[in-house]
């Protein structure tokens, strides 16, 4: 039974002998024979290779642990090794043994000598514990059995899955504060004095939305839109924002202090990535020379202009996206169809919305090329260096990608559009968009609604259904052929390997970035958690329901419909905490000029304080933000229109002589009213307020709950003491004798 536990498996298509691939093959082979590997050969529509590190190998990996890190070496002198480990350092060996020709096994896979080098899924007792307890739909609420995942997958995935199941623990707090919020301004949603203002302004004649053929309107039209924008846009929100930068925060203290006591369970608080990969190298070959550190200037100068240049592009789409949505606009509101006329600015939005998750699906596979070329440029010295050179560099990318559109709408739109008779247009023809007279922060919420629902379910459905189909496909192709070899060859159909590596071949590859790509959409969907959450106090139990399928459902890939990942040591999530910390910090920063700028919440505190029948006569009774739509709406006279705007100078039977519009500017010269600078003011003051204090309340969480949790010190303080002893009472036995 011994005999049949095989590391790894080499698969090859069948070469005529003689062949340039069947003699790179042969070499390869030959160089695996010298180091004392055990190869086995099964032949069937391809040649498999099985493979199996001789014991020495191993014995050296655990002397080297057992020199650098001594509490291993109490442990694990006489232990079998985990099967994590020895399929870790076999892989590795694999990956860099050199054969006569200077190829390593990555280069004969891209010539096609080999076809997949794959560790396997066995019929171990843990694989049926996880296949039970974790990949199935049934235990979707139930704890994860992270030490088996780590036993089985190794520590990096394990971590992965230990964070992913304390994000979406922690989100449970964030949703129910966000349907809070929701659910309060769901109460005001028709007593809100805004709203109601709104309703009741049957005689405040708004200027037309476009320049040709477009008749003006009334402001009670919108009635339904400001009840809604009122429902998110309230003082509820401020606190929300607030609570969701402390959340942020909270969140990554207390998973330092998880992963503190996860690495020290783990006998990993001592390890060290470098030396470890070191140690692979001299155990492969005893000859090796380290790389040396390296930094140039010219080449980081070369990668920074580039990544610019990259990000330019990026934040270009986004332009594009705005300008389809002032051309859409103007070209809905001159059409035929009532439906299309009466609602251009939401359709507008809702086609903007859709054009821009298509461009993210796009820009996603382009900003992945990129990365990796600019990755290569740097030439970085370790896997470690270049995985952690890559992450920053596609989280950036994908950032721009899928906010560079929402920052527009929440900071821009509406703002950068001119005013009646002197509009901003795009080549002189189409005017940029406006802001609805409720504000611009529905347009966000729509924006970012769309995005998250249609990247969480069909990014999700096919995440699952691609792996699953194109497995089907494989075992479909498989399966005929397979059984007319076993008619004709009796006696190796009986080979119990030859049916466990022809059903591990069947299931879909993995690669180096397999769990990368797990990390980087649930960082990107963190970003929209925390980023623009006050425009959007959904987004934290969007994300809630999300991660709790997520998490089933990338075990059952695992499990079920991928080959084995090759296991990884790690003692943390790497880069990605810093990436999360730096979210964490821009979340501060987004929610504050989201309050301060899209939101009307400044505006209306200004005019309560300022210029309401509050402030000038003293009246309790009454709410103080009476008066406040009307304060907020210019007046422009229909005779200073651009010469080329065809409006309708009647509306209803009766002559315009002056529209209103959205803006504090005056009736004669439409120069900004003093009102405007005091709201300015306000917005200015209120950003540097919300954000000081914000940091300063993340400054005291982060220092209020320890990195590293008392037990966890103790427990390294005793190791570390009784380390010493030992080496004292060795040292005066040495001196004795």
């Amino acid at each position: 039974q011994n005999e049949e536990k095989w590391d790894f498996v080499l698969v090859s298509d069948i070469h005529e002998m003689g062949s340039e691939k069947e003699i790179k093959r042969k070499k390869f082979l030959d160089e695996l024979n010298k180091k004392g590997f055990t190869i086995k050969k099964i032949e069937d529509t391809k040649l498999f290779y099985g493979v199996r590190a001789p014991q020495h190998i191993f014995w050296k990996y655990q002397c080297f642990l057992a020199n650098t890190n001594s509490r291993q070496q109490n442990s694990s002198a006489n232990q079998d090794i985990p099967v994590t480990t020895r399929i870790r350092v076999v892989h590795f060996i694999l990956q860099n043994t050199v054969t006569s020709d200077l190829e390593k096994l990555h280069d004969l896979m891209k010539k096609k000598v080999f076809e997949a080098a794959f560790p396997l899924h066995k019929n171990e007792e843990i694989r049926q514990i996880l296949k039970k307890n974790w990949a199935r739909w049934r235990v979707m609420f139930k704890e994860q059995p992270i030490e088996e995942i780590r036993c089985y997958f190794g520590e990096k995935v394990a971590l992965y899955f230990a964070w992913l199941g304390w994000y979406t623990y922690l989100l449970i707090f964030a949703a129910l504060a966000g349907v809070a919020t929701v659910a309060a301004g769901a109460t005001v949603y028709s007593s809100s004095q805004v709203s109601k203002e709104i309703c009741d302004a049957n005689d405040t004649i708004m200027c037309p939305l476009c320049d040709q053929n477009c008749s003006f309107w009334v402001l009670s039209d919108t009635c339904t839109y400001a009840k809604v924008t009122h429902m998110i846009d309230n003082e509820a929100t401020v606190v929300f924002a607030m609570f969701m930068a402390i959340w942020a925060t909270v969140f990554l203290e207390l998973w330092k202090r998880q992963r503190a006591t996860v690495a020290t369970d783990w006998d990993l608080y001592g390890w060290d990535e470098e030396e470890e990969e070191l140690a692979l190298h001299l155990i492969n070959n005893s000859q090796h020379e380290p790389q040396p550190y390296q930094h140039s200037y010219i080449r980081s100068t070369i990668v920074l202009i580039l990544a610019l240049l990259m990000i330019t592009v990026l934040i270009g789409i986004a332009h594009a996206l705005v300008i389809y949505r002032a051309v859409a606009m103007a070209l809905f509101m001159q059409s035929e169809a009532s439906l299309l006329s009466k609602h251009a600015d939401t359709i507008a939005v809702m086609t903007g919305a859709v054009l821009h998750y298509l461009t993210i699906i796009i820009m996603t596979k382009v900003n992945w090329h990129v990365a990796l070329f600019l990755c290569k440029l740097e030439k970085p010295r370790t896997f470690s260096q270049r995985e952690n050179n890559f992450t920053v560099k596609i989280f950036i990318f994908q950032f721009f990608t899928n906010f560079s559109s929402l920052i527009y709408i929440a900071f821009f739109l509406g703002r950068v559009s001119g005013h009646p008779g002197h509009y901003v247009r795009i080549a002189g023809h189409w005017r940029l968009e406006e802001c609805h007279p409720s504000g611009c922060i529905t347009d966000l919420f729509i924006q970012m609604a769309v995005i998250m629902v249609l990247k969480q379910t069909i990014s999700n459905i096919m995440e699952y259904l691609v792996p699953w189909i194109s497995h089907q496909l494989r075992k479909k192709q498989k399966s005929p052929r397979k059984r007319s070899m076993m008619l004709g060859e009796e006696e190796e159909a009986e080979d119990p390997c030859k049916r466990q590596w022809l059903y591990n071949y069947e299931l879909n590859e993995v690669n180096v970035f397999s769990l990368f790509n797990e990390y980087l959409e649930i960082v990107i969907q963190y970003s929209f958690t925390t980023i623009f959450v006050a425009a959007f106090p959904l987004a934290p139990l969007l994300a809630l329901i999300n991660n709790v399928i997520e998490i089933h459902m990338d075990a059952i890939k695992m499990m079920r419909l991928r080959r084995r990942m090759v296991p990884r040591k790690a003692k943390d999530i790497g880069i990605w905490l810093q990436v999360l910390e730096a979210i964490g910090i821009l979340a501060v920063i987004g929610n504050g000029l989201v309050i301060a700028i899209t939101s009307d919440f400044i505006p209306v505190q200004v005019y309560k304080y300022m210029y309401s029948p509050c402030a000038r006569e003293n009246h309790t009774s009454m709410d103080c933000s009476t008066g406040y739509i009307n304060n907020s709406l210019s007046v422009f006279h229909i005779r200073d229109f651009e010469s080329h705007t065809k409006v309708f100078p009647e509306f209803n039977g009766v002559q315009i002589k002056t529209c209103r519009y959205r803006d504090y500017r005056n009736a004669d010269d439409y120069t900004y009213t003093v009102q405007f600078w005091h709201i300015f003011a306000a917005r200015l003051a209120f950003l540097i307020l919300f954000e000081h204090v914000a940091l300063c309340v993340k400054l005291i969480a982060a220092w209020y709950i320890p990195d590293v949790p008392q037990k966890v010190k103790n427990i390294i303080l005793k190791e570390k003491h009784s380390n010493l002893q030992n080496e004292l009472s060795m040292t005066e036995y040495s001196t004795e004798v």
